[in-house]
């Protein structure tokens, strides 16, 4: 199969679709791949490493032009002109925050795979969304405690305290692996940490692992207002696979916080959960609103993508390379891949962005 590797165009997305590794396997299985010119490159890889693993350097219009295109992020304006009719695409997507794309990816009758969308059926597993989840799990963390600095705008706390000093306050709304890996940074810091999730199995499952070092709350209102005032901190992790994520925290919450606390929203690209969230960029990275520092940025792993790009590639690159062997037949035998299809031959097929979109439903 002819696969195609275009360079991310996204503000600040540094990752790539393929390695040069996988790059490598891809040949060695008897297809053809191009890559865009320095599409590696803030990886850290270069273009001589991807022609000695066997690929083309293209353009990007020669990168798009292939039977199987493969990102990291969305389709971005500049690249709707690219997306073609019996096409197939693997990258994520998250279109319930994104109807322009979605009713793009309709009208050019392109078979779209969501990274985050791809389930392991029975298990309730994602494990496409689990690398880039666990990343920017700690990343939320690590960003969050460099927005309370004083100089970036923050109320100037130290999240892990010094002696005779308490410590920072981390609250983590979702439990899910975003929380979890949160909280694993937050306590190594040694801030205070609450996570607040509605799924009492799961919070049972992180007495497990952190014992009494967090603080595990059932989710409703009373809790989430109780916590979320007294937060220097607050980190949304909340998941609803394909879906928007809930709005948890309302602008009247948001207002009772301490001046020149910090919020970090992972779900921003779903939508967010705090209804004074919105997308930004690495370029831009934060705003304030009601007295409160925002961040935002929902491609969060892209600060890291050394790290990312091989994370994510050792999840993605035995789908790559099925889709690559079988076409869309791989789309009837693998049931996981299957449940990635969000859109297909001018049809919206995923039933959770069904829900979002249903006048876009034929």
């Amino acid at each position: 199969m002819e696969i195609g590797v275009p360079k991310e165009t996204k503000d600040q997305e540094f990752r790539v679709g393929l390695t040069p590794s996988s790059v490598r396997v891809l040949k060695e299985n008897g297809h053809n791949i191009a890559v865009e010119t320095l599409a590696g490159m803030e990886s850290g890889f270069t273009d001589e490493e991807y022609q000695q693993a066997g690929a083309q350097i293209v353009n990007a219009v020669n990168a798009w032009n292939r039977q199987l295109v493969v990102k990291v992020k969305e389709p971005v304006a500049s690249e709707y002109e690219f997306l073609a009719k019996e096409q197939l695409l693997f990258t994520y997507l998250h279109l319930a925050a994104n109807r322009p794309l979605t009713e793009q990816l309709i009208d050019s009758g392109i078979t779209a795979i969501a990274y985050e969308t791809v389930e392991l059926s029975g298990a309730n597993k994602l494990p496409l969304l689990t690398p880039m989840s666990i990343i920017a799990g700690r990343l939320a963390v690590q960003f969050g405690a460099r927005y309370l600095e004083r100089q970036q705008g923050g109320r100037g706390i130290l999240l892990g305290g010094v002696p005779g000093v308490k410590p920072g306050k981390v609250v983590i709304l979702g439990g899910g692996i975003v929380g979890t890996e949160g909280a694993r940074i937050a306590v190594g810091m040694g801030a205070t940490v609450q996570i607040i999730d509605v799924n009492v199995e799961r919070l049972a499952y992180l007495e497990t692992i952190f014992g009494s070092r967090v603080e595990l709350l059932y989710s409703n209102s009373a809790q989430i207002e109780t916590a979320v005032k007294d937060a220097d901190l607050l980190i949304g992790a909340v998941l609803v696979p394909g879906r928007k994520a809930p709005i948890l925290v309302p602008r009247s919450l948001v207002k009772q916080m301490r001046s020149r606390s910090v919020i970090v929203d992972v779900a921003v690209d779903q939508g967010g959960c705090i209804e004074t969230m919105h997308p930004t960029s690495h370029t831009q990275p934060t705003y304030v609103e009601e007295g409160v520092v925002h961040y935002g940025v929902a491609n969060m792993p892209g600060a890291v993508p050394w790290t990312a790009t091989q994370a994510l590639n050792n999840s993605t690159l035995p789908y790559v390379l099925q889709l690559a062997n079988l076409g869309e037949k791989a789309l009837e035998i693998n049931s996981a891949l299957a449940l990635g299809v969000n859109i297909t031959k001018h049809r919206l097929v995923h039933p959770a962005v069904r829900e979002v979109f249903p006048d876009l439903v034929n």
